[in-house]
């Protein structure tokens, strides 16, 4: 049989023949994509098939344009602003900055712990693609945090108690308030493109992390909601990738130490092993135990591997137990992937709703795991892409993420899960898909299309 190659220009087709070569390559399962409408003369070999998304060759100028989009829009609607909310006058001495003193309101908070996810995005889009807009994006506003932090210094000793716009993660009262936060300071500081320092913050998140957070008495990381004794999957994203980045930074091998523990802790409770996915919360003394596989908790779990995986020292003991986790939680989620390329609200219950972010964060890592070698190409490959281009429909026109559901909290029945509301300002779906742009942006990179008789394959 023929192997055929391929390269669109426009609407012009060119292909060359190959005799007896072989693909080292993964399938795709797309079909020729310059076929025309079928009618009743068409061969029914060569019928085209409906596809509700995008589905052929995806070229890394088509990922650009959904990243640019998300990027302008973004870069729009949050500023790097101080004002005086009575006034609404800007503040440009931050030294003088008091407790009638925020951030410019835009559409999104600067320090939540979406928006790490999104500084962290913002970074590996400028890494993949070579367009410092996006390492700015992320430097610009980690320095105005940085400096705003700064200002407020000499008012926050005169005055403990008083609001500020960066309380929050300055006297946190949860991994929320600022472990996604860290893990994204840390690295832009690495950057070195930092102009303000932000490492006595850090350094702070990361004692409250080891020091203060509730935990088991084992150990583990806990809260004591909305039951007594509480593990939040959310939470493995929430406080370890900020560790094994201050590993990273300091070369501390406690960092990472503690943060394979955890992760060991929290899947010994909460992974199953038969459908090789993980359930959303864990109370302890609660048996029977129900379990609901919400995407994007999964998604904060598969995540958090990958941080690991690229940050753990090649010879960290736990290295080998992270990367078997990965490859069995990524099992699971592969063999619920929906035809769409979307992955459900709650993964193993197909009448829920199509959600966006669980679908992009699972577009990331699957695509990161290929190109690092962690996953077999071949078997993930196709997966990544097409969870990408049904994550691409979701961006409009003015840049905003579609179809992402909103912050959602703990439920023990399926209604909780099922009718959670989605909005282009859940905050949860810009991070996950810039991350994910950029990630598969690389992988069309190292891997390369070519077409045969029946499918798209990947030539390396």
């Amino acid at each position: 049989m023929p192997i055929l190659s391929y390269q669109g220009r426009k609407n012009a087709f060119k292909i060359t023949i190959a005799m007896g070569l072989t693909l080292t390559s993964f399938p795709l399962f797309a079909q020729y994509t310059n076929l025309k409408g079928n009618d009743s003369t068409t061969p029914l070999h060569l019928l085209k098939p409906e596809y509700p998304t995008p589905y052929g060759e995806t070229k890394p100028s088509d990922v650009k344009a959904v990243l640019d989009k998300v990027y302008n829009y973004l870069n729009e609607t949050t500023h790097t602003q101080l004002i005086d909310k009575t006034t609404q006058s800007t503040v440009t001495d931050y030294k003088k900055a008091n407790s009638n003193t925020i951030f410019k309101p835009g559409d999104f908070r600067l320090l939540s712990y979406e928006w790490g996810v999104t500084y962290t995005g913002m970074l590996e889009a400028g890494a993949a693609t070579g367009d410092k807009k996006y390492t700015d994006y992320a430097v610009n506003r980690v320095n105005f945090i940085a400096e705003v932090i700064n200002g407020f210094k000499e008012f926050t000793k005169k005055n403990p108690d008083a609001p500020t716009p960066v309380r929050s993660y300055l006297h946190p009262h949860a991994l929320d308030d600022g472990g996604a936060l860290t893990a994204s300071f840390i690295k832009t500081l690495r950057t070195g493109q930092l102009k303000s320092d932000i490492r006595p913050s850090v350094d702070n998140f990361i004692n409250y992390i080891m020091t203060k957070e509730f935990r088991l008495t084992d150990g583990t990381l806990a809260r004591n909601r909305p039951q007594p004794n509480t593990l939040w999957l959310d939470d493995l994203y929430m406080s370890l990738p900020a560790l094994a980045q201050m590993g990273v930074l300091t070369g501390d091998k406690k960092y990472f130490d503690e943060a394979v523990k955890q992760y060991r802790q929290f899947s010994q409770r909460m992974f199953n092993n038969e459908r090789g996915l993980y359930m959303h919360g864990w109370v302890q003394e609660m048996y029977p135990h129900p379990q609901f596989h919400w995407g994007r908790a999964n998604g904060w779990a598969i995540l958090t591997k990958i941080e690991l995986l690229d940050a753990l020292p090649e010879n960290h003991p736990g290295r080998a137990e992270i990367l078997d986790m990965l490859k069995k939680h990524a099992a699971g989620l592969a063999a619920r992937q929906d035809g769409t390329g979307f992955w459900h609200q709650l993964l193993d219950r197909n009448e829920t709703y199509l959600e966006t972010s669980a679908t992009a964060i699972y577009a990331y890592c699957l695509a990161r795991a290929v190109n690092k070698g962690w996953l077999d190409a071949k078997a993930y490959g196709p997966a990544a892409l097409l969870a990408w281009n049904a994550v691409s429909t979701k961006v409009n026109s003015k840049g905003q993420v579609e179809g992402t559901c909103v912050g959602t909290g703990m439920g023990f029945d399926p209604a909780f899960y099922f009718y959670r509301p989605i909005n282009v300002y859940a905050a949860h779906g810009y991070g996950p898909v810039l991350l994910a742009g950029a990630e598969i942006f690389r992988m069309l990179q190292i891997h390369p299309f070519a077409i045969n008789d029946s499918s798209v394959q990947i030539t390396k």
